[in-house]
């Protein structure tokens, strides 16, 4: 494999892109370099005895960390898979479903080993107790079996899960990736996706029949010409009904995305027929709807991993919506990510 020189290769991607470049940033990516070569070679980071298993990469919400981590896992020529972490657990519980009779985890690591030799998961983040208590002996596997990982968190590994169900239990997961991973944080001051003109977003608030009026009027401008159609998606006996598709463009309310008993692979199945969804009535959040708040957590974050364009229509200012206690940490990035899908360059 070709040495690259990650700190030369993303100056050129930043200026063409026009982003702002930081002396952070180029501190992360002389670590990278030290990660995957030395001495101008393809380090043999496929050989056990010669380093860490895992890079990985933490940091607020906004900072830069998956504009980093896409931008070198681009330029490393090799066989390797990036995912955003629930799509891979979803992956995961869909092959141990199939595969009865047999030691899942062994038998996914060994297929999954037969394809690449890097694994990237974008967005690591743990918030239920079916994955905290696989995730131990799933990542001792693929680390026996010398498969590479990059992990982006929002999270430093020993603060992963944190008051979670059987948290005790979680422990050795913890201990491994702190044993087996080089741990660099990224430290920025600001939100880079919260530097937009809030005169040039598909947000309208308040809830009134003004924004309503107005959301509405987009819709129609952006669907003008286009036949209505309708979808159903069945993942795992549940149906999930698309009423207002348009070439692409669908709208939802908020309860038809959360209120209903769906998860990420729905919300997957929704993102790969559309490249515009508006949503509508996205209210505040308190204890008291913290379970419909995690779905609208879950569905952004996969919403934003496809790079879907989002119109929203809002209980109050984007910035105001408040939060419950459980899910205050994870709320962040959701704000911060909304910022960016509802930027408008054009329609």
């Amino acid at each position: 494999m070709p040495v690259r020189d990650f700190e030369e290769s993303f100056e050129k991607f930043c200026k063409k892109k026009k982003f702002e470049i930081n002396k952070k940033q180029f501190e992360i990516l002389k670590s990278l370099q030290k990660f995957f070569f030395q001495k101008k070679k393809l380090i043999n980071i496929f050989s056990k005895k010669s380093s860490k298993s895992c890079y990985y990469l933490y940091g607020k919400v906004g900072v830069g960390k998956t504009l980093i981590l896409d931008h070198v896992f681009q330029e490393l020529d090799l066989k390797k898979k990036r995912s955003h972490f629930n799509k891979f657990m979803i992956e995961f519980h869909n092959f141990r479903h199939k595969k009865k009779g047999v030691n899942p985890i062994t038998a996914f690591v060994k297929d999954f080993k037969k394809k690449y030799k890097l694994l990237y998961l974008d967005e690591f983040q743990v918030t239920n107790i079916v994955d905290a208590m696989i995730l131990g002996k799933l990542f001792e596997e693929i680390f026996d079996e010398n498969i590479k990982v990059i992990l982006s968190s929002n999270t430093k590994p020993n603060e992963l899960y944190k008051d979670g169900l059987q948290r005790d239990q979680f422990l050795p997961f913890i201990k491994l990736i702190e044993k087996e991973s080089i741990q660099k944080e990224l430290k920025l001051n600001n939100d880079y996706r919260k530097n937009v003109d809030k005169k040039k977003q598909r947000i309208f608030y308040p809830l009134n029949e003004k924004t309503l009026f107005s959301i509405n009027q987009l819709f129609r401008r952006l669907t003008r010409d286009m036949d209505k159609s309708e979808k159903t998606f069945i993942t795992k006996g549940r149906k999930f009904y698309i009423h207002n598709f348009y070439k692409g463009i669908s709208k939802f309310t908020f309860e038809e995305l959360c209120d209903k008993n769906l998860g990420s692979e729905d919300y997957f199945n929704l993102a790969n027929i559309c490249h515009h969804i508006f949503i509508y009535n996205v209210p505040s959040f308190t204890e008291l709807n913290s379970n419909q708040q995690l779905r609208f957590i879950n569905l952004i974050d996969v919403l934003y991993d496809r790079k879907i364009k989002l119109t929203l229509s809002l209980e109050t200012r984007l910035e105001n919506l408040s939060s419950s206690k459980r899910h205050f940490d994870f709320f962040k990035r959701t704000i911060s990510r909304l910022h960016e899908m509802t930027k408008v360059k054009n329609y």
